[in-house]
């Protein structure tokens, strides 16, 4: 039953935002309440539930959500965003804008969150799509996708070094699998960005025109010195990434240091006050309530709340146990490195997170690694990475990043169901099969 509620609140978020236009905000809190109601929750876990899940999830992204818009303010309105995506499109070509933000994303999601990741490069995402004549969609998703891809199958990111520490499987061999079976599936996810999200359309930027863009472009600082916001905090986060393998050799309070310079909050922090170099001119005027800095913030303001009612709806279903429910279902059921994929993506689709849905699938899988026939270091890794697939399927309304990704990009719920949500199931399947497919060649 408890799945059944489930589906009954995704069909009652979907109806509530796409039919009666209630915003997301309200919709995701009343049905996170209901579905707390009707499974039986005691009173009080719902009320710790519904502070806990908005507390934790804007604790963890709701400053990065901030100073994100805040780097994305600068770079659109000094026309940064814009001489930056001139120059890639040079590079890439104006057909190949699709592709370029998937590969974008898979490589700035090794080192760096998701959440953060998207927010990040969203004004080069807007600003090409602009610069080119096409759809946000297409680039949108494939930025969403490339970032999925590498923050469930390829370490450093927390969730597959967890499940490989759980597991006791070998890094580097969780690498050697995970980057080429990734890389695989994010080829179909382009493949599915390009012929099928990029056909609907959403006007990348509806408030700049074409003349406004150049008069922009005129005073707009260089390619180089537009991407110090963007590329600093990658670097910053990359470095904490790294110091923890060198920790011996930096000494502790070299290594505290580029702990504390890496942590992503401090990392967009540093990007923000970055930003403020690339006007021509720095004004206060661009600083005031109804400038650069007040504009932006009220545009984080519905994402950051949106993005909180999400992670309510999360935490209910986590303290619902959903996810042990599925867990014990599906564990009595053989079928081979298909198992711990199918576990891992009931759970993901349950609850949201696909860190929780990694590691509660890790470890159930544990206990029986052994009986399921995985007992090579090879075999462990590639459970790793199975896990790793199914934590990607599928993300939608209970995953605060399916919210960052659509209220990014101008999607409303149902295109975000129908573009985004199917897109993560394309690809988290296809790295199940080109997973299975390396299973039956090497083992």
């Amino acid at each position: 039953m408890a799945v059944i509620y489930l589906l009954l609140c995704v069909a009652l978020i979907i109806f509530l935002t796409a039919r009666l236009q209630v915003h997301p905000f309200l919709a995701l809190f009343l049905v996170a309440i209901f579905y707390g109601f009707v499974t039986g929750m005691p009173l009080d876990i719902i009320v710790q539930s519904i502070n806990t899940g908005f507390g934790e999830t804007l604790g963890k992204i709701g400053l990065i959500i901030i100073f994100g818009v805040i780097i994305g303010a600068f770079l659109e309105n000094s026309g940064g965003a814009y001489a930056l995506a001139e120059k890639v499109l040079r590079v890439v070509g104006q057909k190949r804008v699709t592709a370029a933000m998937g590969i974008i994303g898979y490589f700035v999601s090794i080192p760096v969150f998701a959440d953060s990741g998207f927010l990040l490069v969203s004004p080069l995402n807007r600003s090409m799509a602009k610069k080119a004549g096409i759809s946000l969609t297409g680039p949108a998703v494939a930025l969403g996708l490339g970032l999925t891809a590498t923050h469930t199958m390829v370490p450093p990111t927390p969730g597959p070094i967890a499940a490989a520490g759980i597991l006791n499987a070998d890094l580097g061999l969780v690498m050697l699998v995970g980057v080429p079976i990734s890389a695989l599936a994010l080829i179909v996810g382009l493949l599915y960005a390009t012929k099928y999200a990029a056909k609907t359309y959403i006007e990348p930027n509806p408030q700049t025109t074409e003349e406004e863009i150049n008069l922009l472009l005129k005073d707009a600082p260089g390619p180089l010195k537009s991407s110090i916001p963007v590329l600093v905090p990658i670097i910053l986060i990359v470095a904490k990434s790294l110091a923890q393998y060198f920790n011996q050799v930096l000494g502790p309070e070299a290594y505290s240091l580029i702990s504390f310079l890496g942590e992503p909050v401090v990392a967009l922090c540093i990007g923000a006050f970055l930003s403020l170099i690339l006007p021509k001119k720095l004004k206060p005027e661009m600083l005031s309530s109804q400038g650069w800095i007040g504009n932006a913030l009220r545009d984080a303001a519905s994402v950051i709340l949106i993005t909180g009612a999400g992670g309510i709806f999360g935490k209910i279903l986590q303290n619902s146990g959903i996810a042990d429910t599925l867990g014990e279902s599906l564990a009595g059921v053989h079928l081979n490195i298909w198992l711990p994929f199918l576990l891992a993506a009931a759970i993901k689709t349950a609850q949201g997170s696909s860190t929780v849905a990694l590691i509660t699938t890790a470890s159930i899988v544990l206990p029986m690694i052994t009986s399921l026939g995985f007992e090579t270091e090879l075999e462990k890794a590639m459970v790793v990475i199975a896990i790793g697939a199914g934590s990607a399927v599928v993300s939608h309304a209970n995953d605060s990043f399916f919210w960052v990704v659509t209220q990014m990009s101008g999607m409303n719920v149902r295109t975000g169901y129908r573009l985004y949500t199917t897109g993560t199931l394309v690809i988290g399947l296809s790295a199940a099969f080109f997973l299975f497919l390396s299973y039956l060649l090497f083992t």
